[in-house]
């Protein structure tokens, strides 16, 4: 191998070894925000119920300051409002799991504009039985239940079933989109209401506090590729002066 070669092998090594560091790098500030996270959803779940902010307030609210923090809320449901959210539960805590939805309905609050209740889970099967609000009053009512941020759809997410008011996802403007007249103005927020008695439907009481955190072992693996690279360079470098003595 001339010269040059060697030059651009050592070199195309160099920088593998300082985009390794700086993968192992970014993994490390990765791991400080989601451990900054989980430490702030744990002291908000943790936390005293507060105050739905009066919607007002909700065009600038960062609504990440909520987010699993016992909310209380006052006023109504609407129950022909209600929408219902594909989903598939996995290690429910209640009776009832696998295919199903989440059922949603709109509550119309004293302070002005409107949230989407999470009432619970129901079984694919039983989804008729609560897609029209059934099992809900329109009497004044205080609830507190977990404050869950928007959820984004992706580039595979169903359209909603506009017909059968069934979306893939709990985004609130989505599902207002799905009632007519829509609700307005609606919170950023959607509320998760609590287990009720055993074997009831829907079944509450399904929020999961859980945030994947692979980031030490993504650096630990960066790192790891950034000591080898140059030191398998070095080995590579002395068999090639080897091979040119003989």
């Amino acid at each position: 191998m001339s010269g040059w070669s060697r030059f651009g092998f050592a070199l195309l090594m160099a920088l593998l070894t300082a985009l390794f560091i700086g993968l192992g790098i970014w993994q490390v500030e990765r791991l400080g925000e989601k451990e900054a996270l989980i430490a702030r959803v744990a002291a908000q779940a943790s936390a005293a119920p507060v105050d739905l902010p009066p919607a007002s307030a909700w065009a600038g609210l960062d609504p990440t300051t909520l987010s699993y923090a016992p909310v209380r809320i006052a006023g109504h449901f609407v129950p022909e409002q209600t929408v219902t959210v594909f989903t598939s539960l996995s290690d429910a805590k209640g009776a009832y799991g696998g295919p199903g939805y989440w059922v949603l309905t709109a509550f119309s609050l004293d302070s002005g504009g409107t949230i989407f209740v999470n009432r619970g889970f129901v079984p694919q099967e039983k989804r008729a039985d609560f897609a029209s609000g059934q099992g809900v009053g329109a009497e004044p009512v205080t609830l507190t239940g977990v404050a869950r941020l928007s959820e984004p759809a992706g580039s595979f997410t169903p359209a909603a079933n506009a017909a059968d008011r069934i979306d893939y996802v709990r985004d609130p403007q989505r599902l207002a989109a799905l009632l007519a007249p829509g609700p307005a103005p609606i919170a950023p927020v959607t509320l998760d209401l609590p287990a009720g008695p055993a074997g009831t439907l829907p079944q509450g009481g399904e929020t999961v506090v859980e945030f994947t955190n692979n980031h030490l072992g993504y650096a630990i693996t960066w790192f790891g590729f950034a000591l080898i690279t140059p030191i398998l360079l070095v080995f590579w470098l002395r068999r090639q002066r080897r091979s040119a003595r003989t």
